[in-house]
């Protein structure tokens, strides 16, 4: 049962009722007038976010883990179990909406956790074999073999973010015990930070947008502040009774969410004694 509710109370708007089965992830596009949700009832739905609508149902072969809507809201990229990235175009009529299917191994199966579009032409997917791997889809024609593909030392990619700053954009990645810093238009690995928690069930990290710090909880109860240079821990906040599913930064950066077993999304101020 997805919700939506106002990010400054947290006071619930409406629900978006159709699944049958766990949602493993929840989209806005960029607009905020879609939604977009994956389940374990192995379908994605899309919404108006604005009346609560189902305007498409996008059935799979497995349990859908991600979705991720393209910069100009007009495709919809899915990933889970199947192994199988999917580009959907939300351009064309629902009946005849089939997408584009991309395996990520033709040998082994590799499970899709996260899919994440850079442009409008390029989707990044993580995986359990440790792997970011770049794909272009645009045009008719997919080629078979990603562009470009990071390494997190085997670790399953559990968590995946972009960062546009002014020195490039920062992929932040959260697999195995470490977070992970990439400059995309580079390849190039920035950090690997040993956390003091794991990712092996749920979790993340997030990048704060001025690139400064980031935040990251998981397999404890703690939501924890670093430093992005160094690496250093500057704050462990205590509140919540389960593991960490989720942290992010809001866009303006004042604010972050952490999601947790507990039930509970909490909201904790980025500059506590400042605000």
């Amino acid at each position: 049962m997805p919700m939506v509710r106002d990010g400054e109370s947290g006071n619930w708007i409406g629900t978006f009722a159709g699944h049958k089965g766990a949602v493993w992830s929840c989209q806005l596009d960029p607009s905020g007038n879609l939604a977009a949700t994956a389940s374990g009832d192995f379908s994605v739905q899309v919404w108006d976010a604005i009346t609560g609508q189902a305007l498409w149902q996008f059935p799979h072969n497995h349990i859908v883990k991600t979705c991720h809507f393209s910069p100009d809201s007009k495709r919809l990229a899915t990933g889970g179990h199947e192994g199988v990235l999917r580009v959907f175009d939300l351009t064309l009529s629902p009946k005849t909406n089939v997408g584009k299917e991309i395996p990520q191994s033709t040998t082994d199966k590799i499970v899709i956790s996260k899919c994440l579009w850079w442009t409008d032409g390029i989707v990044l997917t993580g995986s359990s074999d440790g792997k970011v791997r770049f794909w272009q889809v645009s045009g008719d024609d997919v080629p078979p073999e990603p562009m470009h593909t990071l390494e997190t030392e085997g670790a399953e990619v559990r968590d995946m973010e972009l960062t546009h700053l002014p020195s490039g954009d920062i992929l932040t990645v959260a697999a195995g015990d470490k977070v992970y810093f990439f400059h995309l238009q580079d390849k190039k690995l920035l950090h690997a930070y040993q956390m003091p928690i794991h990712f092996r069930e749920e979790g993340g990290a997030s990048l704060h947008p001025d690139g400064h710090k980031f935040v990251a909880g998981g397999s404890d109860l703690w939501v924890r502040i670093f430093d992005f240079k160094t690496g250093e821990e500057l704050e462990c906040n205590k509140g919540h009774h389960g593991p960490i599913r989720c942290v992010r930064f809001s866009p303006d950066g004042k604010i972050y969410a952490s999601g947790s077993e507990d039930g509970t999304i909490r909201l904790w101020k980025t500059e506590p004694e400042a605000q």
